[in-house]
């Protein structure tokens, strides 16, 4: 992406920051969309017994209807639109492919860029209850007695890589060159942890931290190694702790599981299946895959905090931390981009992998919560996202 105006705060730094798209390159041209055959959950859960909370029957059906039409609207092999309004949960499946043995709703998909919200969560979660600041180095954290290229008197901090502000490019200049040979497998496989650590503290910003916004994979990859550094954790360890289980998203993953586990992702033709994400260094970017109900179960707790654990972070992600571009329009909180509607602010965050697309949003003025999730890889004109949009800003 490029660069923008430099970007504005709102409002004083609430110790939390937040983000954007894609962890993993397009690839190919966008597909034409077709018709999707519809899977209805009710019967899989009266098979199932599963005692799922229902809409009154006529918002319930309309609800319904709408679903199903941003199913088919998806050309890909598995598709899945799950929504909870006011914590009444609608979920609608359906795909040009044939169920597989596990329904899919039950099925683990990869967030990519979406995990990041997850981060960013983290994040004011340590700030909030631990000795973390947003304003620490992050150099500093990852190895005290060596110091980055940057202005000794405008350090890259914590804040400035949620962000998207400390001047650093999507990914390492060398990542191309390592990632080539597995390109159409698992590039990020190949660039592990300690590449990441080396090539931030080797890198000297183009501009200085906190005056440009640039989306960048290779930043919250950073990030997730400075928390882990800065708490003696591993990251796995360190977001299941504080965020996955404390919310109850116990079928939540950082890595594989297998194909009785998570949905199998597709290359642009739809049809040939990509392996499973390996995220090598770039955890805090884009480890995260989990099932649609778990989804579900954590925007619903950023509508509602009260009461939740986490309830502090799960506000201070919904507040706006910097503006930019064409009269400082687009607004960022530490893990969600912010668009208005007519009736409040809409958050939302999208992510890709080489072979599954997801979006995550919700809205706290009408309750709503949506997790769109596909298992094909398309490029920025396909209707996947579009569809995923403007279903929760009519809603």
């Amino acid at each position: 992406m490029t660069t923008d105006a430099p970007p504005t705060r709102p409002a004083p730094w609430p110790d939390d920051p937040p983000d954007l798209t894609d962890v993993l390159p397009p690839d190919g041209p966008p597909p034409d969309t077709s018709a999707a055959d519809g899977e209805d959950l009710r019967q899989l859960d009266a098979a199932d017994g599963e005692d799922l909370r229902r809409l009154d029957a006529a918002d319930g059906e309309d609800l319904r209807r709408r679903l199903d039409a941003a199913v088919d609207a998806v050309d890909a092999p598995d598709v899945v639109f799950a929504l909870s309004r006011h914590g009444h949960r609608t979920v609608r499946t359906g795909g040009t492919a044939s169920p597989p043995p596990v329904p899919r709703h039950r099925l683990r998909y990869e967030l990519g860029s979406a995990s990041k919200t997850f981060t960013g969560l983290l994040l004011a979660q340590l700030t909030r209850t631990g000795p973390l600041s947003a304003g620490l180095p992050a150099a500093a954290l990852l190895d005290p007695a060596r110091r980055s290229g940057e202005d000794p008197g405008t350090p890259v901090t914590l804040a400035h890589l949620i962000t998207h502000t400390a001047g650093l490019p999507a990914l390492p200049a060398d990542f191309f060159v390592r990632a080539l040979p597995a390109w159409r497998t698992n590039p990020y496989a190949r660039y592990p942890a300690e590449r990441v650590i080396d090539a931030f503290l080797r890198h000297r910003p183009h501009h200085r931290p906190g005056t440009r916004w640039h989306y960048s994979n290779f930043g919250v990859a950073v990030l997730g190694h400075a928390l882990a550094a800065a708490t003696g954790t591993p990251w796995d360890d360190l977001l299941t702790g504080h965020v996955l289980r404390p919310l109850g998203l116990n079928g939540a993953a950082l890595t594989p599981g297998g194909p009785d586990t998570d949905a199998t992702g597709h290359r642009k033709d739809g049809t040939t299946p990509v392996p499973p994400l390996t995220v090598g260094g770039f955890q805090a970017a884009g480890a995260v895959r989990a099932a649609p109900h778990d989804l579900l179960t954590f925007l619903e707790a950023h509508l509602d905090p009260s009461g939740r654990p986490l309830a502090g972070a799960l506000r201070t992600v919904r507040r706006p931390v910097l503006r930019r571009g064409i009269g400082h329009r687009h607004v960022h909180t530490m893990a969600w981009f912010q668009h208005p509607t007519e009736r409040g602010p809409m958050y939302f965050h999208g992510g890709a992998t080489l072979g599954q697309q997801a979006f995550l949003g919700f809205r706290p003025d009408t309750g709503t919560a949506l997790a769109a999730l596909c298992t094909r890889r398309f490029r920025a004109r396909d209707a996947f996202v579009p569809t995923a949009y403007a279903l929760l800003a009519e809603l």
